[in-house]
Parts: C-alpha cells; structure tokens; sequence
C-alpha cells in the first residue's frame, strides 16, 4: 500500500477498484466453498428476482440501480446456464418477464446459509475496525448524489484558478477587449443591436462620463471579462448591471462570479440602493448566476433590445 500512501487522496478510485477485485476473488471462492457454481456479479439480479419471483428488466435496473443494457447482459448469461428464464408476457409486448428456473431455486435455497455465514463474517470484520465502512459507504452515496466528486473538483478548480483574477477599473487600453468581448458572446447567441453599438463603440461618453462604471477580469495580466454598471435616469433604479462577458477560454474560472460580486459592490460604494438588469433565459448559466447574486425577476419595464425577455432587479 506503499503507493497509495504516496499518491494519496487523487487514488481513491483506484484503491476502491482494488478492494472490489479483493472482495470479488473472495466472493468466488466463497460460492465454490458452497458448492455453488455462480459468477459474483450476478447476485443483485439473481437476488432481487428471487425475493419477488418474477420481473422484467426494467423493474430490476430501477431496483438495484444498474442500467438496463447492463441488467439486460447479466440475464443473458444467466438465461444461458439455465438459472433463468422468460416468464409470461407483460401488458407491453415489447417487454418479457423473467423467473428463476428450477436450477435457479435450487441455488436460491442452497445460497441461503451461506448469506447467513457471510453476514455473520462482515459484522465481525465491522466490529474490530475502528470505522464502520458499511456505514460510510451509506453515507458517501448519500453526499456524492447531492454534489458529484465530478462537480467538487470542478468547484475546488475554479476557486484555486479565480485566486489568479483581477479585477480592476477600466482604463483606455481596455476599450477593444470591452468590445471584442461584447461582441463575441452577443455573436454567438443573438445579433448586434443599435443599442450594443452605442454602448460599445462609446464605453466613456455612453458609460462612464455619466456616472457609471466599468469592471476588467483580467487572467495572467490578459482582459478576460467585463462588465459595466450603467447609471439610469428617470428611472426607480440607480443603475443597470449591463454588458458582461467572458470569454470562452476562460470559462470555469469563477470570473462571471467574480466580475458580479464587484459591480454589486461597485454600486454600494456608489450609494445604490436598486439595480436593474436585463437578458435572456436561453443563457441559463447567466441566469443561474444573477439569481445566486441575489437578482429577482421583475415585469413591464421598456427596453430597447429584441433579445430581452427577462428582466431582474436587486435591492441593495
């Protein structure tokens, strides 16, 4: 186990594998020990169609929590050495049910002692470990199906990457990176309206000379993402939280968070007390993000762009 005490945590799917395999040469051993002539992976199916008697495949993947291509396989093999066989048609004709044939009930009987044995033999191997693993394993299914190991590393990676962002006030040298951006992600999912190109083409004269402000991401010193805080007149609101955009190649970065969080408190420093904002619910991430900023829906406000049809408000 010398490796597994080097590497460490990253392993932990490879040292499960090989305590499975451990488990699974055992299991063999153990059905040969009782004179049963049974492959391990067969147990759940065979199992669960024993307790209920007959069942079609679908019924025992929702069971025991295989996919129905896998389950499908297993009865296959299992039809092959006479352990199963098809039972009476279900009201889907498309769909057969399945039973333990005579060879099947008689290992059913035969394999009852043996799980009497088996259980008796892993409560002992509970009782002298200091940790219960059956009861670990209950509770790590339980927290993996609420966040995935896929989705925690992807949360770790964005908070270790987000660490390299900055961001700053925007400066001149930002005017085309403020554009390019806009440009980019309104391309990709809509077209360029008159009221982009105003805002766009005059980030200081339509933005900045009129009380607002704009936000720079930048990512190894690079301009990777933007927004602006657009001051509103004659209006219930103090300002818009309008026109940001990351790039692609930088996604996964938490920067949409990031760039959010600062206009959110560029506005208090500013002395806000609502924002406005509007946008598109195809853009679920970004919808995703203004609600988790504590944005709620609002209705009825005119707007000047086609693409919007949502429309969010924060009160500070």
């Amino acid at each position: 186990m010398e490796f597994f005490n080097k590497v460490g945590k990253v392993a932990l799917g490879s040292r499960l594998r090989l305590m499975t395999a451990s488990f699974t040469d055992d299991a063999s051993k153990i059905y040969e020990l009782y004179g049963i002539d049974f492959n391990p992976k067969w147990f759940p199916v065979f199992y669960t169609i024993a307790e209920v008697r007959e069942m079609t495949i679908t019924e025992i993947a929702n069971e025991i929590g295989h996919s129905q291509p896998s389950v499908s396989k297993i009865i296959q093999e299992m039809i092959g050495v006479g352990i199963l066989e098809e039972g009476a048609k279900t009201d889907d004709k498309r769909k057969n049910n399945v039973v333990l044939t005579e060879k099947g009930i008689l290992i059913s009987n035969k394999i009852k002692n043996q799980l009497l044995d088996i259980d008796v033999a892993v409560e002992g191997l509970i009782s002298e470990a200091k940790h219960n693993l059956w009861a670990a394993i209950e509770e790590w299914e339980f927290l993996l199906q609420q966040k995935s190991l896929f989705k925690r590393v992807s949360d770790q990676k964005k908070i270790r990457e987000s660490k390299d962002v900055e961001i700053v006030e925007y400066k001149p040298e930002y005017k085309e990176a403020f554009k390019s951006l806009n440009v980019e992600w309104i391309s990709t999912y809509f077209e360029m309206e008159e009221a982009d190109y105003k805002a766009l083409d005059n980030p200081e004269s339509y933005i900045l000379d009129k009380g607002g402000k704009i936000l720079v991401a930048l990512y190894q010193n690079e301009p990777v993402g933007v927004c602006a805080l657009i001051k509103m007149q004659n209006s219930e609101y103090d300002f818009e939280m309008a026109k940001m955009a990351v790039s692609p190649k930088a996604q996964g970065k938490n920067i949409g968070w990031l760039l959010g969080k600062a206009i959110v408190n560029k506005a208090k420093d500013l002395g806000a007390k609502k924002i406005y904002l509007e946008s598109n619910t195809i853009l679920k991430p970004a919808i995703n993000l203004y609600y988790k900023l504590g944005f709620e829906k609002v209705f009825g406000i005119s707007t000047p762009y086609k693409r919007c049809n949502i429309q969010m408000e924060l009160i500070l």
